[in-house]
């Protein structure tokens, strides 16, 4: 039997086309980048960045962009023998506009549907997603079927394994369907929490998995849904995070000269599960996990931007 994996993450994956030239709306941008995107494949990139054994769970259309995206999991060290082609749909692709240092549009193309959204529980290894040391899901995973199924059929079999199982908010209402409600997702939401025992999102994600807002209500009230760890990112407020034990951490955020903020979040996963698997007391998790997200900030691209230990490191000491 193998060894199991350090991270296995499942949901969105696709090709961003950013562009490379900021302050520029997208009417007037003349090049562009190619980048591995899609936020759990970030997750997994930003992890393996920091020496974790990770692999994703997702589908791709059976297209040119498709043999990309597993180009570039391969360069990056992430396996992707569960990433599978759909033939039915393309690869989805995002565009964005660079206006630092807060705002960043995003333009997502996954109609008629996209293939991430086609994973079915039946081809799911839930043996392999049982045994990594940590499972890292997404909100978008429970926005439509077959995903949501597959997605709680793989918290339902981490459960029975007792290991940790991180639930990124990834709250996204332009992928859910026009009739669901806050109500509705709160409600899919809570039955992910179940199973989870890490939460991990803003303000505004936090709000739609506890219906609260104020920091300290949104981590009690995910911490009362079964979670063992809130994580409740404030923005330019820095980042709270409460344990089931009592334990609590308040870390500012990093200053940095923002270049590009859309994947500094991604890069807060990976360390935030980097440390996780190394055993650390919780204010050095998101110290670290803070870093790793301000370098991506600082930088254009979201996937190949993420940080090694090296240069967390060398930001924490003031580098």
């Amino acid at each position: 039997m193998s060894e199991p994996f350090d991270l296995i993450t499942m949901g969105r994956i696709g090709v961003d086309i950013y562009p490379l030239q900021t302050g520029v709306p997208l009417p007037q941008v003349e090049t562009f980048g190619k980048f591995l995107g899609g936020s759990a494949t970030n997750v997994a990139v930003a992890a393996a960045r920091l020496g974790r054994r990770t692999a994703v769970v997702s589908r791709t259309g059976a297209d040119p962009f498709g043999t990309y995206v597993h180009q570039a999991l391969r360069e990056f060290g992430v396996d992707d023998r569960w990433v599978t082609p759909v033939a039915e749909y393309p690869t989805p692709v995002t565009f964005c506009e660079i206006f630092p240092p807060d705002d960043f549009p995003l333009y997502f193309y996954r109609r008629p549907k996209a293939p991430d959204l086609e994973i079915h529980p039946g081809e799911l290894d839930l043996d392999a997603v049982r045994d990594a040391r940590i499972f890292w899901m997404t909100g978008t995973g429970l926005c439509e079927e077959p995903s949501r199924t597959a997605t709680l059929a793989a918290l339902e079999a981490r459960a029975k394994a007792g290991v940790a199982t991180v639930f990124d908010l990834d709250w996204r209402p332009m992928f859910w369907a026009e009739d669901t409600g806050p109500e509705q997702a709160r409600a899919l939401y809570a039955r992910a929490l179940r199973h989870a025992t890490v939460a991990v999102g803003n303000l505004d994600e936090c709000e739609i998995a506890t219906g609260v807002r104020e920091p300290g209500a949104c981590a009690q009230a995910l911490l009362d849904a079964g979670v063992e760890l809130a994580v409740v990112k404030q923005g330019p407020k820095g980042v709270l995070a409460v344990h089931r034990d009592g334990t609590v951490a308040e870390v500012p955020p990093v200053p940095v000269e923002v270049v590009n903020g859309l994947g500094a979040g991604d890069a807060f996963g990976g360390s935030l599960c980097h440390g996780l698997l190394a055993g650390w007391e919780l204010e050095r998790i998101m110290r670290h996990a803070n870093a790793a997200g301000a370098i991506v900030a600082s930088r254009l691209a979201c996937s190949s931007a993420m940080p090694t230990e090296a240069e967390v490191e060398a930001l924490l000491a003031g580098g």
